[in-house]
């Protein structure tokens, strides 16, 4: 589901053959090994996320052609890197959902050599993304009224300015952010819903639910999301704009 940002971002950072990269927030590795891909044999990536599980999977793919991955468990409030380990610093699709991600950001202009480079991105608001807010309002009137706040906390850094700010107080300069839109594609409606309710925190919400009784609540959210994507669907499926702000900036 992420595999178009990773690319976009790698693409904006442009990490160089033998420098030091850090994924913070690396999930399944996405991120990571595109950049071992391009700094190459003689550069190095760090990966880092809380998520054992997470890690297990980025672990078990096959490692790219370039830079060995160092997979570690650790949290973004304490990078366990010394002062000037990187040349890059990149975090998709994670900073939002920080406790503190002010104190993520030092942490990452810490690990940074001076001039290195930062990279996110993070979703915008959630109306800029028909598919979420549709499952968004699906969840609150099929379950419960905040049942929809694990998707919507995805897009709670979606003010570009506050997202500047965040970046600048941290000790970061040369801020660049551009918001783009990408178009996600999946074979129908209900693969979609069903990825969100397996695959991310929303999978919570059933736990504990008779079989049946789930299986009945997931086809009425489906049905619920089918109405409301319809202008995004066809006979080659799903389509939908999704829109996130790319930040670039310098230590």
């Amino acid at each position: 589901m992420t595999a178009l940002w990773a690319a976009d971002l790698l693409e904006r950072i442009c990490p160089r053959s033998g420098e030091r990269v850090l994924d913070v927030a690396c999930g399944t590795g996405v991120v990571a090994r595109g950049a071992a891909e391009q700094v190459g044999a003689s550069g190095h990536v760090a990966a880092i996320d809380v998520n054992a599980a997470m890690l297990d999977v980025a672990r078990r793919i096959d490692p790219p052609a370039g830079a060995p991955i160092a997979w570690h468990q650790a949290s973004a409030l304490d990078l366990p890197y010394d002062e000037g380990s990187f040349d890059v610093v990149l975090c998709q699709l994670g900073l939002q959902f920080f406790p503190d991600p002010g104190a993520a950001l030092r942490q990452m202009r810490r690990v940074l050599v001076a001039r290195g480079r930062l990279g996110l991105n993070v979703y915008s608001a959630i109306e800029q993304t028909p598919a979420a807010l549709a499952l968004s309002e699906a969840l609150d009137q099929r379950i419960r009224g905040d049942a929809s706040r694990p998707k919507r906390s995805e897009h709670s850094l979606a003010d570009a300015a506050e997202l500047r700010t965040l970046v600048a107080v941290a000790g970061f300069g040369d801020i660049n952010i551009t918001t783009v839109t990408k178009t996600l594609r999946f074979p129908s409606v209900a693969d979609w819903v069903h990825i969100q309710l397996s695959a991310s925190p929303l999978a919570t919400l059933l736990n504990g639910l008779d079989p049946t009784r789930a299986e009945s609540l997931v086809n009425a959210i489906v049905a619920d999301v089918q109405v409301a994507l319809a202008p995004y669907s066809g006979t080659d499926g799903l389509a939908f704009p999704q829109e996130a702000h790319v930040l670039l900036a310098v230590a």
